[in-house]
């Protein structure tokens, strides 16, 4: 809890961790479109802010960063990334 003045902040910063796929997939991103999506995940894991949309058909959520999609599913401190990538046909037919 962060408190400024009168009023309080509650800061809740969750854990990002790469599934080896999802770190595999990052790495073969060019350069622009690896630190963009770097940040959009920062920024989700720091406020929660993004284009998330929860699967109705499955478990798991999808951040959509320009082009990008990370396939991930979340609790209240962690995300796990699945997938890392441009949407496509087969994106959200993963497992």
């Amino acid at each position: 809890m962060f408190y400024r003045g009168s009023k309080a902040i509650s800061l809740s910063v969750k854990t990002i961790i790469l599934t080896l796929n999802a770190a595999n997939d990052l790495d073969t991103l060019p350069r622009d479109a690896r630190e963009q999506m770097e940040t959009g995940l920062d920024r989700y894991a720091m406020t929660g802010e993004g284009d998330v949309r929860a699967f109705r058909d499955r478990d798991g959520y999808r951040l959509r960063i320009g082009s990008d999609r990370v396939i991930f599913d979340a609790d209240a401190t962690t995300i796990l990334a699945i997938y890392i990538g441009r949407r496509a046909t087969t994106t959200y037919k993963r497992s």
